[in-house]
């Protein structure tokens, strides 16, 4: 899935409280920004429906140990 790239401006005061916020969820702040905003256009009912999912974020899961 292409991603597209947006250039963002926000108030300073704004942008640390974001970064606490996805510090504080273990995430980056880009995936935190698109969370909210897939959140607030679900609730005013805009969210596309051929919106993809997020993409899974982080390591991949550990596999069980395969017993002989």
């Amino acid at each position: 899935m292409s991603r597209r790239q947006v250039l963002l401006r926000l108030d300073p005061a704004v942008h640390d409280a974001l970064v606490r916020w996805a510090n504080d969820e273990l995430r980056s702040v880009n995936a935190q920004a698109e969370l909210i905003l897939r959140r607030a256009l679900s609730e005013a009912g805009r969210m596309p429906k051929h919106a993809g999912p997020l993409p899974q974020r982080g390591r991949p899961r550990r596999r069980p140990a395969e017993t002989d």
